[in-house]
């Protein structure tokens, strides 16, 4: 062992810089009141959260004004290139993503999300589409998941992690069809936010993840190319329920 790695005067010269510097903080006398406080604050911060300014447009007339936000969702998922369709129930669900595969010309194969009650619809009425159900390998071509929540200023999607929304399925298939209510819009982040922690407590989902419109790069040359990280097409179905 080198003296460099062992040297006795210089540890002793470092522990006593570092005692001058407690002492003069009055870091040890204080100690026990620095460490409630930070246990106080992390509690505070747990239990209120501040809201910064909310733009008018993603609040409508308040946070009761579903139909804006509902209109306000719509509107930017298709700037974000996503596509929206909407149903009356989710007992149109089956043949509207029949209908979508077969008018894009894609393969009629979909892997759904496991234990989310999407295995009880009438897929017997989509006789040409191939159904299985659990999380995805890479060799699904499409792919149907429900989200936690969405939100209305960004056209953004809260997916969370789960037994019944496995990751894989959001962003390995080409194509990914979300199931999704009314009522699950909320106006903004923090407002979507807010029904996580009223949903989990501070028992937070391992991810959460936020997808505004299909993958897309635009690294190479300036040039946009759909699908660079993710799925090419993102397909919207929105029940009215």
């Amino acid at each position: 062992m080198s003296a460099a790695a062992n040297n006795p005067a210089k540890d002793g010269q470092r522990a006593n810089l570092f005692g001058r510097i407690r002492d003069a903080l009055g870091a040890d006398a204080n100690r026990a009141d620095y460490e409630d406080g930070r246990i106080r604050a992390v509690a505070d911060r747990l239990g209120f959260h501040p809201r910064g300014p909310q733009p008018a447009r993603s609040v409508g007339a308040g946070e009761h004004d579903e139909a804006h936000r509902h209109r306000l969702f719509v509107a930017k998922a298709f700037e974000a290139a996503a596509t929206v369709e909407l149903l009356a129930s989710r007992a149109e669900l089956p043949q509207a993503i029949a209908r979508y595969l077969r008018q894009n010309n894609l393969p009629p194969r979909l892997r759904l999300a496991p234990g989310a009650g999407l295995d009880a619809l009438d897929w017997a009425s989509t006789p040409m589409l191939e159904i299985s159900s659990g999380a995805s390998d890479g060799s699904d071509p499409a792919s149907l998941t429900t989200p936690f929540a969405a939100i209305a200023e960004t056209g953004t999607l809260m997916l969370v992690s789960g037994e019944t929304s496995p990751v894989t399925l959001a962003f390995l298939p080409e194509t990914h069809f979300v199931l999704m209510r009314k009522d699950q819009i909320a106006g903004t982040l923090e407002a979507a936010f807010d029904r996580l922690r009223a949903a989990h407590g501070n028992t937070m989902p391992r991810a959460i993840n936020f997808v505004t419109g299909p993958s897309r790069s635009a690294d190479i040359e300036q040039t946009l190319q759909m699908g660079a990280h993710g799925p090419k097409r993102l397909h919207i179905l929105l029940v009215d329920e």
